[in-house]
Parts: C-alpha cells; structure tokens; sequence
C-alpha cells in the first residue's frame, strides 16, 4: 500500500519570489560596483558599498535556494508500506541551505524501516504564519527497538485530522490486510500526472520514480 505524502504542497510562489530576488540582486551589485569605480575615492565610502555586496551575494544564495527547493523537490513523496515483509519505505527529499550546489545534500533518498519500530507523535507549534500561527502535524517516530528512543523521525501529513487517518489506514492494512481498507469514491492523486499545470514550480519538479530494486522489494513478499 502507498500513502501519499507531499512535504511542499504552496508551490510556485517561492521560485517567481526567488527570480525576482535574484534580478534585482544583480542589478544591484552591477550598480554598486558602477559606484565603487566611478565614483568611490577613499577607504571610508568604500565599507558601505562593500556591506551592500555582502548582502546582494546573500540574497542570490537565498534566491538559488528558493528556486532549487521549489522545482528540485519531487512531486510527491510517498510512503509505502509492505505487509508481506514488515516494511515501511518512505520516499524523502533532502536539502541543505548550506550547500547550494551539492549534489550529495540534495535530492531523493528511499529508507527503508521497520514496521514494529514505529509510532506515530503528533506535534504543534506557533509561528509568523496567516492563520494565527499554529503549526500542526503527525510525525513518525522510528524508535531504537526495545526502547523509547527515536533514532530518526519524517512527516505523515500536515494536519491532526489527516495524519490521524493515514496512520488508521495504515494500522488497518498492516494489521488486517488490504481487505480491511475502506472503500473510497474517488481513485487516489496521481501527482505524476501534472504536466498541462500552469504552476512552473510543479512542472519543472521531477516525477516520483523508485529506484528499480526498492520498486521491486516494496512490491514484493520475501
């Protein structure tokens, strides 16, 4: 079975936000290095202009970043969950701010765990957003086995309501079988299938593709 599980779902805005950043950062360097040629003639002007570089090569870091994160992250990552074999595996992006142009930090990594060594955590914080600012949503911890600890933890939904009845889907078939699932009216997303999209971010972002022994494995009983 396999549960969808977009992490960046407000997609677009941040890649056009990132080019415009990125436009005016280099015009703006063009134009303080146009002052510091033309008209800078002591050490003294020379410090703001200098900050003022500092800040624009920031703002095209920040502007790559954005733009990387928004059409580099898949258009899905889903979570797969093998009865046969006890296993979970789950579809994960990763990036890294500090590392812009690494192609180690950044990209699709399948891990692969146990069913028994998981648990379900729901988790709440308030931040600078629009709707009151409280942030919600389910987390699955992968605890040491025989303990309480968690060794590593990756997001099931963005919200109580749907993370609590991914987890019971899952309980269900993991516990039951695929009988168990309820029947739904509509067929399931299929966020490959985007390509007449208008959204740049989400036709540029590459489609979910298993590497072809996962693919295999995650299909299959022992």
């Amino acid at each position: 079975m396999e549960l969808p599980r977009a992490t960046l779902n407000f997609r677009g805005p941040i890649a056009i936000l990132s080019m415009i950043l990125l436009i005016s950062c280099i015009l703006g360097a063009a134009f303080v290095m146009y002052v510091l040629i033309v008209h800078i003639r002591n050490f003294g002007d020379f410090i703001p202009c200098f900050l003022a570089l500092c800040s624009m090569l920031m703002g095209v870091g920040w502007s790559l970043g954005g733009w990387r994160l928004d059409t580099e992250c898949p258009r899905d990552e889903p979570i797969r969950f093998n009865r046969a074999r006890r296993k979970v595996y789950v579809y994960r992006f990763r990036s890294n701010s500090f590392k812009l142009f690494s192609r180690t930090e950044w990209g699709v990594h399948v891990d692969v765990f146990d069913w028994d060594d998981l648990h379900a955590e729901y988790c709440s914080a308030y931040g600078p957003m629009g709707t009151g600012g409280k942030i919600e949503m389910v987390m699955l911890a992968v605890r040491e086995p025989g303990t309480n600890i968690a060794k590593d933890r990756f997001k099931l939904a963005g919200s109580q309501e749907d993370g609590e009845s991914y987890w019971a889907i899952a309980q269900l078939f993991m516990q039951q079988g695929p009988h168990a699932i309820p029947a739904f009216d509509r067929p399931p997303r299929d966020w490959n299938n985007e390509d007449d999209t208008l959204n740049i971010a989400r036709r540029l972002a590459p489609k979910v593709k298993w590497p072809e022994h996962i693919d295999l494995e995650s299909r299959t009983a022992p």
